[in-house]
């Protein structure tokens, strides 16, 4: 199973990781994709300069946006959509 935390600490809460976070659940959600990818928070990454923050299976992902993170996923994990 594939792993994505959302770093939800106060710098990329402030650079707006929530609606990132919301993205993230509606990329899922539309893929249906549910069963093959966990998704949890965390407080902070510790790369607070470079973010927002997301990790995916443990790679660090910087600078990344509501509107680009359906194709980062999508890139990181392989799929074709």
């Amino acid at each position: 199973m594939d792993k994505i935390t959302v770093c939800m600490g106060s710098s990329c809460f402030g650079k707006g990781n929530q609606a990132t976070a919301e993205a993230v659940m509606q990329f899922i959600q539309e893929h249906k994709l549910e069963d093959e990818i966990e998704v949890s928070g965390c407080l902070c990454s510790g790369h607070c300069a470079s973010g927002p923050n997301i990790l995916i299976n443990d790679k660090l992902i910087s600078d990344v946006s509501q509107q680009s993170i359906g194709a980062v996923i999508a890139q990181e994990l392989g799929l074709e959509l």
